[in-house]
């Protein structure tokens, strides 16, 4: 195919079917390894639905508190993710953040 040879229009109606050609390959591979990796579940007792839940999820690290709240010691702060609603009242009377630090 002599594509410098083709027309704006025709460029583009060959665009689109490239595209549409690219999803449908993308699809059915998918499709393809789904099957391969379900026959190979099958044979070994199991349905791939299954197997795919069992996804182990990493363990998570504990990390050690840095923050504590002066009123109650027990409530603590990593210092990770949202603040706690005692940090915020903490902060909002004027205390930083290192007055807080264990």
């Amino acid at each position: 195919m002599d594509i410098d040879a083709l027309s704006l229009n025709e460029l583009k109606a060959l665009r689109s079917k490239v595209d549409r050609a690219i999803v449908t390959y993308e699809e059915r591979k998918k499709k393809e390894a789904y099957a391969e990796l379900d026959e190979i579940a099958r044979k070994m007792g199991y349905p791939l639905t299954e197997i795919l839940t069992m996804v182990e999820a990493k363990p998570r690290k504990t990390v050690a508190a840095k923050y504590a709240n002066p009123a109650n010691p027990v409530e603590t702060w990593t210092g990770r993710g949202r603040k706690p609603k005692w940090v915020e009242a903490a902060l909002a009377s004027g205390k930083s953040l290192e007055d807080l630090t264990i």
